[in-house]
């Protein structure tokens, strides 16, 4: 398969192309993608919201959450390619990763002797948040947590306790014996079992996804890393080796990558979505990847010096036409969204990258309830002045 159908099978697997990354709304979209990235930034929405919306329009902000944090729970955080939103059925197959957890007995911080008081607190008074249980900082820095949210987050990691719900966006713990269906809570899986599982989903996800791509979805290391490697070999992930040839080569030559073989039996067809993406979309979150996938190279600015910028602190790629064609640093001031900075890409007709960009801002403009685009500026000064023209002539 060649790069272009390569891209065509990833955006439909995505969501981004054709129909069926709209059915059954937010909560069958988290399913499909196995994955959604949580982030405390939040720039015209939090990113969990950005990444409905990118697929699904302008779904309610309420829904989603329902979607993801309903009672009985349909989802559960935890560590996956980052701090995730899970499917509620994938719980016991990231033992592998609480069984870790339990034998390495270090987080980041100290793991405090206060531990066992903690899970008590959640058993007798849960479900609780940490400022339930005393608060989560000790005054100072961000990272200069208190010894109950040390506690708390390390019974998360370990799965004694489990967030299915947030109040705000306080994380809400109780204990996971009560809240994960005791179907999934009680069934064992192994190491292998687990990550077998896992890189299925992750390359239904994907849908064209190399060794790294499945690595990156999962952050696998060392033994685990070797157990992915074990599951593709012995096809029991499900998944199907291809060679796209404009791809790295295999380390030791022929496929040099994996697909959802379901994902190969129909040509993708149908309408591309035109949209801005959260940096922490799965379809972008790998830099590598998209590079690959788009010739695209992004880096998210929000912790760089504002002097050092380039593109903006929280610059959004803009799909259109299944190519990334732009990028834009939005904000909102009352009812007029803002571009504070646009940019194209090179090599992409420059009248159809406008029209991408400009219909996406009009598309995000209306879903966060503004009703004027105003642009700021850009490094290309005929590129501003072309996308306030195009943004008037679309609106």
């Amino acid at each position: 398969m060649g790069a272009d159908q390569a891209r065509k099978v990833v955006l439909r697997a995505q969501g981004f192309l054709g129909a069926e990354g709209r059915k059954g709304g937010p909560g069958e979209m988290l399913r499909r993608l196995g994955a959604v990235q949580l982030d405390t930034i939040s720039v015209l929405a939090r990113s969990h919201e950005l990444i409905a919306y990118a697929r699904l329009g302008a779904v309610g902000r309420e829904t989603v959450e329902r979607a993801y944090w309903h009672n009985p729970p349909n989802a559960f955080e935890y560590w996956c390619h980052a701090a995730c939103i899970l499917p509620i059925e994938h719980w016991p197959h990231f033992e592998f990763r609480r069984r870790g957890f339990r034998a390495r007995k270090f987080r980041w911080h100290e793991v405090p002797e206060s531990v066992d008081k903690v899970l008590e607190r959640v058993r007798a008074e849960g479900p609780v948040t940490t400022t339930d249980l005393g608060g989560a900082k000790n005054g100072g820095p961000w990272w200069d947590w208190s010894d109950v949210k040390i506690a708390v987050e390390w019974l998360l990691d370990i799965g004694e306790v489990v967030c299915t719900r947030r109040v705000g966006w306080r994380r809400v713990y109780d204990l996971a014996e009560r809240v994960v269906p005791g179907e999934l809570f009680g069934r064992e899986t192994s190491d292998a079992e687990g990550i077998t599982h896992l890189a299925g989903a992750a390359g239904r996800s994907l849908g064209v996804a190399t060794r790294a791509d499945l690595i990156d979805f999962l952050r696998l290391q060392g033994p685990h890393a070797a157990l992915l490697d074990q599951a593709l070999l012995d096809g029991s992930t499900g998944l199907v080796p291809v060679y796209v040839p404009e791809w790295p080569a295999a380390r030791k030559g022929g496929a040099n990558a994996y697909a959802d073989p379901a994902a190969l039996a129909s040509e993708p067809r149908g309408r591309h979505r035109t949209t801005l993406l959260s940096p922490f979309d799965s379809l972008v979150w790998d830099r590598p990847r998209t590079a690959r996938l788009f010739g695209f190279t992004h880096r998210l600015e929000a912790y760089v010096p504002k002097a050092k910028r380039v593109h903006g602190y929280f610059a959004m790629p803009v799909l259109a036409g299944g190519r990334l064609v732009g990028r834009v640093d939005p904000a909102r001031d009352g009812n007029t969204l803002i571009a504070r900075q646009v940019g194209l890409e090179p090599g992409v007709p420059r009248a159809k990258a406008l029209e991408g960009v400009a219909e996406a801002l009009w598309f995000a403009a209306s879903w966060v309830g503004c009703d004027e685009v105003r642009v700021e500026q850009g490094r290309d000064p005929e590129v501003v002045h072309d996308l306030r023209a195009a943004l008037t002539a679309a609106g």
